[in-house]
């Protein structure tokens, strides 16, 4: 059985008069996926959203905390222990209103602390206290273990260098439009 992937025949597809991007070549008409690929891009949705689903899961259940908050700690334990809100947001790719909210809540939890930047008075930062850096000590053998069983350990060392070879092509391609996201070593 051979599938047609795009639209339908009996669907028109749009006329696109010049698609142009500044990186690319320019393009009258899209450059539909094939079966193979259409399976790949499925296959990769339906893994990063099961593995996030099951990352966020584990944290939930035995510390009752989500994988941003997790995320959250993590920026901070990288960064001495502190970090501008507003680089904090970037750097997960969130809003600042929703940084806004999950730091809030990690606050009342008892895990960071919110404090005037003392080299800019209009700065706020996040700061871990002793019991952050404890939940992020006590959380993350069992979020490594998570990365491992769910992903790494599936895949051969071939295929995780490819992995990385690909996702950082799409990094590299996209990073320029979000530079304070970039985590990976320099």
């Amino acid at each position: 059985m051979h599938l047609k992937v795009g639209p339908p025949p009996t669907v028109r597809r749009p006329t696109l008069a010049r698609v142009s991007d500044p990186d690319g070549p320019a393009a009258t008409e899209p450059r539909w996926l094939d079966a193979e690929q259409q399976q790949t891009w499925r296959a990769f949705l339906l893994g990063t959203t099961l593995l996030n689903d099951r990352l966020e899961e584990d944290l939930r259940r035995r510390f009752g905390m989500s994988l941003v908050e997790y995320e959250v700690m993590v920026r901070l334990s990288e960064s001495d222990g502190q970090m501008r809100m507003a680089q904090l947001a970037d750097s997960l790719a969130h809003s600042r209103s929703r940084i806004t909210h999950t730091v809030a809540r990690m606050e009342r939890d008892g895990l960071v602390e919110r404090c005037d930047s003392p080299e800019d008075r209009r700065g706020v930062l996040a700061r871990l206290t002793p019991a952050g850096w404890q939940a992020l000590e006590t959380a993350a053998p069992v979020h490594v273990n998570g990365v491992r069983d769910y992903l790494v350990d599936l895949a051969s060392p071939e295929d995780f260098a490819a992995l990385r070879r690909v996702m950082d092509a799409v990094a590299d391609r996209l990073i320029g439009d979000h530079p304070a996201r970039e985590l990976r070593a320099t």
